[in-house]
């Protein structure tokens, strides 16, 4: 009784929190003829509900893509026609066909809102409760509880989907597969992540470390027994499960390739939301990507230089680089502990140097980090607030300062009385401890590690708190007026690079033989 009394406050403290920043503005409101994502959502709900699925994908008279067209995959629209549904009962007028458009009223807001919130309270928040309470480390009620507090506090996440716009489902599926397979489900945590795939196909961030994890498994129970029985249901479970998610599309491969030319729109180049300028004209879009292409452009301007299909061949070439030793680390020795490093690490490599990101795309890592804050709350901690402020740009222009700065502080604060952090950067505590032994003569160095690390972090805090002061209340010159935006991302993105570099040292200097944990 006492577990469920404590993890009830927890939820109840965490859809509080939601509940509060859904009531602040949205992305895009009140400035036509764009608006923004909460636009963009209400849009696919009047596309789905009044076209026929043929058209969901094509430019008609009636779905002109350049305004918000639909550009993710079938799951997604089919949410989009279910909420439709909804709203056609209550008040018609939100989704009737090119009337609605740019629609705003309280009741709407209320009704979009709720949409986010019950999402949320279906899907992702149960898969929390329930991956805290299988971890081993979180074997006591009171433990439990406290990490899906600092889980379900997540600034990034919160302020993205209750504040910004956003359903979190693609996330919460992801969750939902993880969680299966640490139950060894496999089959049905091939189901979830095919779910969380087919509703944004960012998810493919994941998609290799779940493809590498299950294959090693295959290959550890060996393939001429039971792993190739292993590897025949898998393959059978993906292929029905996108099949059943595609099956309105399937029946013209016109329609089949429309839908993956909106999924993956190469024509646009490396990126389109990040286009610095120094000094003079004045940047074309105020979004600005923590990651090492929108960086390097403030000093190479890569577009100019580098032709569209060579920069989708270089961006390949370096995030299939980047993310390669992870895999076949885990493909080699598969465990649970390496997965969820593994997807920390990969989905980090692909927001640094894939095509196309996003600055919504670190939430991506983002989730995964919060898996391990049990075992690392130093690292991840700093990560999550680090992940936060990198869409601080994004956050401003949605008028979210306020949750911003007040949701930052309570999670620094909380993590930090639940975890003690500053009290868990020695080397073993950072599992750099195998790492440490390698370097032989000069491990006498790791002895003055914790206090580094910790003069690291606060420098890092200040630095962040500083360019959050004055991209809200100082105006940048006025040859530069990208000047905030363009050093949040570059500050962003070299402590990414950083992470990146430790996240993989955790992972290829793990030399112990950990078992995958079972629940009972």
């Amino acid at each position: 009784m006492e577990k469920w009394s404590l993890m009830t406050i927890t939820v109840l403290l965490a859809l509080t929190v939601r509940w509060t920043v859904s009531l602040g503005s949205y992305s895009g409101a009140g400035k036509p003829p764009m608006y923004g994502d909460y636009e963009a959502q209400r849009h696919w709900q009047e596309v789905t509900y009044n076209l026929p699925v043929r058209q969901w994908y094509f430019n008609t008279s009636d779905n002109n893509l350049l305004y918000w067209g639909l550009d993710y995959p079938p799951l997604t629209a089919y949410h989009s026609f279910l909420c439709a549904y909804i709203a056609k009962l209550i008040n018609p007028d939100w989704i009737a066909l090119h009337t609605s458009r740019g629609y705003e009223s309280q009741p709407h807001k209320l009704f979009m809102r709720t949409t986010v919130f019950v999402a949320d309270l279906l899907i992702y928040i149960p898969a929390v409760i329930l991956y805290c309470f299988s971890l081993k480390e979180t074997s006591t009620k009171k433990k439990a509880s406290i990490c899906a507090l600092c889980i379900l506090l997540y600034p990034g996440l919160i302020l993205i989907d209750h504040g910004h716009f956003q359903y979190p489902l693609s996330l919460g599926f992801a969750l939902w597969a993880l969680l299966c397979l640490s139950y060894e489900w496999d089959l049905l945590g091939a189901v979830a992540f095919c779910l969380a795939l087919n509703y944004k196909q960012m998810e493919l961030y994941h998609s290799l470390p779940f493809f590498c994890y299950l294959l090693g498994k295959c290959f550890k129970k060996g393939l001429k027994g039971k792993g190739l029985v292993l590897l025949t249901k898998l393959a059978g479970t993906v292929v029905v499960s996108f099949a059943v998610c595609w099956l309105p599309f399937c029946t013209d491969m016109a329609q089949i390739m429309q839908v993956l030319r909106r999924l993956f729109p190469i024509d646009r180049g490396l990126f389109e939301a990040c286009m610095f300028s120094s000094p003079p004209p004045r940047s074309t879009c105020s979004d600005k990507v923590a990651n090492i292409w929108c960086s390097l452009s403030v000093l190479i301007k890569i577009k100019n230089v580098v032709s569209p299909q060579t920069q989708l061949k270089l961006s390949f070439a370096v995030t299939f680089l980047s993310l390669l030793p992870t895999c076949i680390k885990l493909t080699v020795q598969p465990s649970l502990r390496a997965f969820k490093f593994a997807l920390v690490s990969c989905a980090l490599s692909f927001f640094l140097f894939s095509f196309q990101v996003h600055e919504k795309s670190i939430l991506l890592v983002s989730v995964p980090v919060c898996l391990i804050l049990n075992e690392i709350p130093f690292m991840a901690t700093w990560f999550l607030l680090v992940s936060t402020f990198s869409m601080l740009p994004l956050l401003l222009k949605d008028g979210l300062l306020l949750p911003y700065a007040v949701m930052m502080l309570a999670f620094l604060s909380v993590c930090v009385a639940a975890f003690s952090i500053f009290e868990k950067t020695s080397a073993e505590d950072l599992q750099l401890k195998p790492f440490s032994l390698s370097l032989k003569g000069y491990v006498s160095w790791f002895k003055s590690f914790p206090k580094i690390v910790r003069s690291l972090f606060l420098l890092s805090l200040t630095l962040m708190g500083v360019l959050s002061l004055a991209s809200a209340a100082v105006p940048p010159p006025q040859r530069l007026p990208d000047l905030f935006p363009v050093s949040v991302s570059v500050i962003s993105c070299l402590h990414f690079l950083l992470f990146l570099v430790y996240f993989n040292v955790v992972i290829l200097w793990d030399s112990k033989n950990r078992s995958q944990k079972k629940i009972s």
